[in-house]
């Protein structure tokens, strides 16, 4: 697991502005402060029938473990937290990885973010988009953004579908995060991660990969697997304190106006 963790390390907290990757130099400009997207995944996992409720998902009686991660706008993937058992509301697994500090999530300072989806809570550290506004790029094809809601949500989009691109690349790579073979559950988990490392290693290498130059490209439009953001249950939240949320409300107010210029 060294080679994963040399792999797998949180990007800088600096704004990188002008990382290679970053595609649209405007957006990045505005949301100069943010450090990444973070997101989950599903990844298929065998295990023996006895075990296998918790980790039932609701695509055809799949077990899955949830793989919860952050990216940079480079399509590298600077942390990750693997085997939540089954398909959990994301926000719950971001709520007990972050308070738990043996999984070493990486906080930011005051003033940095990671964008995130709706199913998300906007509180410090987290800039999440409007809810019940358009948000999904595919939903924004030949339409014309006109209230700043809707502007700021397809910008957020834009930058966060970075994330979507990573894991597209990663399951694209590595079949058998869709399928995976029957090994013990541990030995799973520990793939997954490898798996993550690969990946990153070959992007950090700038090596000429076929994948990464098939969905290098902004255009390229990938939409969540598990569009979850229709439930908010608050036991699902970050426990953050309500000054959090208004922080980042603030925020959110304030990059929305200047996206109108």
């Amino acid at each position: 697991m060294k080679f994963a963790k040399n792999m797998i390390a949180p990007t800088t907290f600096d704004s990188n502005i002008n990382i290679s990757g970053a595609y649209n130099k405007r957006l990045r400009r505005i949301f100069k402060e943010t450090i990444g997207a973070q997101d989950g995944t599903l990844v298929h996992v065998v295990v023996p029938a006895n075990q296998q409720i918790i980790y039932r998902g609701r695509r055809k009686g799949k077990c899955y473990q949830n793989a919860l991660s952050i990216g940079d706008f480079n399509t590298i993937f600077t942390y990750i937290y693997v085997g939540w058992e089954g398909v959990p509301h994301n926000a719950r697994v971001l709520k007990e990885v972050v308070s738990n500090s043996d999984n070493d999530f990486p906080f930011l300072s005051s003033n940095k973010y990671y964008l995130c989806d709706a199913a998300y809570s906007n509180t410090r550290g987290f800039l999440a988009p409007y809810r019940n506004v358009r948000y999904w790029l595919g939903d924004y094809h030949r339409r014309r953004s006109i209230t700043k809601e809707k502007i700021f949500n397809h910008a957020h989009a834009q930058l966060r579908n970075g994330i979507e691109r990573s894991y597209e690349v990663l399951k694209a790579r590595f079949p058998i995060l869709n399928k995976m073979a029957p090994y013990p559950i541990n030995t799973q988990r520990d793939f997954v991660i490898a798996y993550f490392a690969v990946n990153n290693f070959i992007r950090k290498k700038r090596i000429n990969d076929e994948l990464f130059n098939q969905f290098d490209t902004p255009q390229v439009i990938f939409d969540e697997e598990e569009q979850q953001e229709e439930t908010f249950e608050e036991t699902n939240r970050p426990s953050w304190a309500v000054e959090d949320s208004q922080i980042m409300h603030n925020m959110r107010e304030e990059l929305a106006l200047k996206l109108m210029h």
